[in-house]
């Protein structure tokens, strides 16, 4: 910066100092909390296989079917009665529906919740990976400036039109 900006903006005076001994000593913190990270993304990985979903889809899945029967019985029932008492008996009917149908969000809800993490988990895993280095992208680069750039925009353009 230099010292027309620094009076303009009364910015106090910049002190460049050559601190390469705090580097190591942060680079050795960052490292450190990165491998504890990893360890519990490690033992959230081992847990997660062993919690059993597949016992409380079935149960949702019975409550669902249960309560989608009781609900044809009893709108059977409902149509048969007199009007005084059917009133009462297709509310109930409704009820049980709903019931059936929360069941069913409860279940979705699940697994869109399970595909979620383990989305979040590959896209953690990726970023570590990147950050490790194995999957360098290996290429070619040229530093061009801007009208280099357009020149050879416009030929590759006139080449295509003259084709």
């Amino acid at each position: 910066m230099t010292h027309k900006l620094e009076e303009l903006f009364n910015l106090p005076d910049v002190v460049i100092t050559n601190n390469t001994q705090e580097i190591p000593e942060t680079v050795f913190s960052n490292q450190a909390a990165l491998a504890s990270a990893n360890d519990i993304i490690d033992r959230i990985d081992a847990a997660l296989p062993q919690v059993d979903l597949d016992g409380a889809d079935r149960e949702l899945d019975e409550l669902s079917d249960l309560a989608r029967d009781k609900f044809n019985d009893l709108m059977d029932l409902g149509m048969n009665v007199e009007a005084r008492f059917s009133g009462t008996i297709l509310q109930t009917a409704g009820m049980l529906l709903g019931h059936a149908i929360t069941a069913k969000q409860v279940k979705i809800d699940k697994k869109l919740k399970m595909i979620d993490l383990q989305l979040k988990k590959m896209k953690l895993d990726q970023t570590a990976a990147k950050d490790a280095g194995s999957n360098a992208i290996e290429g070619q680069a040229t530093v061009i400036d801007r009208n280099e750039l357009l020149s050879k925009i416009l030929n590759a353009s006139k080449e295509a039109n003259s084709k």
